[in-house]
């Protein structure tokens, strides 16, 4: 039975993995520091990929209680949007003042406090207030794009943005810290008629309501930043923001066996020098046109590095239904078998214990905020290539911290010999990797951890 004098923290994360594992992650520091933790799980899922990281979680930590967030069918058509994950979100939002007060209030003992997914900010608000449950919110990127996410609705050149379609200025300020750039802003952010951007434009002013926000992010990673949102200068009014990252990997603590996917590519891993791969991946959900793919190909034939490529066509692992010389094209496939430097596989990977191996010493990256944190955790250096979204923002990230590169010139499709060029640059460059050291250094001294016990305390 559950201690009643621990504090029990609830989870409710959102769809898709780079939502999924930051919120696990936090389970998983909670748990090691002695907190009861409920994971409220929403069903069904979105991918085979979530559904099997919440068996693992669960199987890893048997004293977490997971209470089953069943959607409601109706919710499902709530946006026009086809994408699977957006409608997923829409589709929680929908169902939260149905479905997670009577969720709450069954749980035993009684909770302490809800950490939930930012893309539900507006929908929970009302709940935990109703409850009079503290509420923070979990904004799984970069301090960088939260600054933008919180300032946006209340600062002039927002507006002035959002009035021109994005069309002026070409910068837009942040108080307090440097103006950014407006190529680099996810174009649905500022269309409020996009489903993405009607979130945003919901929950962007809402953010003052919550107790705290949660960030995944470190004051050595991002110093400037994360000063000026602590001390009230980007947004007034602002509920405290706790940077409580890098948020460890989720089985760091219970050390389990790689999954069946991974075991054969640790295996190869093994047999490879010490920091002598690049690992190439652009997340869960990022899918490339096949014509970007095979340039990718014919770069990793021309660089010489060795090499493990994850490659992805589609949003979605269950559709991930054709081979790789389909995929590649036979030529390419033989040309890379001749070669004989790298490894391809089309499944989902531990991407975590990729970076962790001692082997691989450069990351080809979309720069989904987990992998930077993933890469500045384990100390690999970056290339960054960003897809959309927050990438953008958080390869400036990365290039500014000095643990990575960005060629801000590419455009789909970018020529395999760029791509071996800029390759063959990010493995040689030793003041790269030397920073990407350090950073690991800083990233270890459990400061972030130190502050999500705190405030669970409080």
């Amino acid at each position: 039975m559950p201690d009643s004098g621990m504090a029990h923290v609830a989870l409710l994360p959102s769809a898709e993995m780079s939502h999924l594992l930051p919120i696990l992650r936090i389970g998983a520091s909670l748990l090691h520091q002695n907190f009861q933790v409920t994971l409220i799980t929403v069903h069904p899922t979105v991918s085979d990929a979530e559904s099997k990281i919440i068996a693992r979680f669960l199987s890893a930590y048997p004293q977490v209680s997971e209470k089953k967030l069943h959607l409601l069918e109706s919710d499902a058509d709530s946006t026009a949007s086809t994408d699977p994950f957006l409608l997923r979100w829409h589709a929680i939002r929908n169902s939260a003042h149905h479905l997670l007060s009577p969720l709450l209030t069954s749980m035993s003992p009684p909770v302490s406090a809800l950490i939930y997914d930012v893309s539900l900010i507006s929908p929970i608000i009302p709940v935990v207030t109703q409850l009079s449950i503290p509420g923070y919110v979990f904004f799984l990127s970069s301090a960088r794009m939260f600054s933008f996410f919180v300032s946006f609705s209340t600062t002039p050149s927002w507006k002035e943005l959002m009035a021109s379609g994005g069309q002026s200025p070409e910068q837009v300020e942040i108080p307090s810290l440097p103006p950014l750039s407006v190529s680099l802003i996810p174009p649905a952010f500022i269309n409020p008629k996009h489903p993405f951007g009607a979130i945003v434009h919901e929950d962007s002013p809402n953010i003052v309501k919550t107790n705290g926000i949660l960030i995944n992010s470190f004051e050595n990673l991002e110093p400037d930043t994360l000063h000026a949102l602590s001390n009230g200068t980007v947004v007034s009014g602002l509920p405290p923001v706790h940077a409580i990252g890098p948020l460890v990997p989720i089985f760091e603590f219970e050390k389990t066996e790689s999954s069946s996917t991974n075991a054969p590519i640790i295996k190869w891993l093994d047999d490879q020098p010490p920091e002598s791969v690049v690992f190439i991946s652009f997340g869960s959900r990022t899918p490339m046109t096949r014509e970007q793919i095979r340039e990718i190909g014919d770069g990793l034939v021309k660089c010489g590095q060795r090499y493990l490529w994850v490659i992805k066509v589609k949003s979605v692992d269950r559709d991930e239904e054709d081979d790789l010389d389909k995929v590649l094209g036979k030529e390419l496939v033989q040309r890379l078998g001749e070669k004989g430097l790298g490894l391809v596989v089309k499944d989902f990977v531990d991407q975590n214990e990729i970076l962790a191996h001692d082997s691989t010493g450069g990351f080809l990256s979309h720069c989904g905020w987990n992998s930077v944190v993933e890469a500045v955790w384990h100390g690999v250096p970056v290339l960054a290539w960003p897809q959309g979204g927050d990438q953008l923002i958080n390869a400036e990230v990365v290039e500014t911290a000095g643990i990575g590169l960005w060629e801000r010139s590419w455009r789909m499709p970018v020529s395999g010999q760029l791509i071996a060029d800029k390759i063959n640059e990010m493995m040689e460059c030793k003041s790269l990797r030397a920073r990407a050291l350090k950073l690991r250094e800083d990233a270890r001294k459990g400061v972030g951890e130190t502050t999500l016990k705190q405030l669970v305390n409080e």
